[in-house]
């Protein structure tokens, strides 16, 4: 079964997701603006979610985790039960 280790932020609105995203795009670090912005306890681990295997997220969540978003490359906004993700995959494992 597919696995990856990815780090998120989550935000309330998807607005927010957006501004944050052009700051990391401008050269924030996704790390700092994940411990400062982030509703979801990995913030404090600067978003990471650790390895995790396929299905183990929310479907939408893992739809972009296990699709074609670049490892690296931060994710348009994702909305979930939770609120608005931005995704950052760091690796994928078969």
């Amino acid at each position: 079964m597919p696995q990856a280790t990815a780090r998120h932020i989550l935000v309330e609105s998807e607005k927010q997701a957006l501004e944050l995203k052009d700051q990391i795009a401008s050269g924030a670090d996704f790390g700092d603006m994940a411990k400062q912005h982030s509703k979801c306890p990995s913030g404090q681990k600067g978003g990471s979610l650790g390895q995790f295997s396929q299905g183990a997220m929310v479907k939408e969540f893992d739809d972009v985790v296990f699709s074609e978003l670049p490892v690296g490359e931060v994710s348009d906004p994702v909305k979930t039960q939770f609120g608005y993700h931005l995704i950052q995959v760091e690796q994928r494992f078969a």
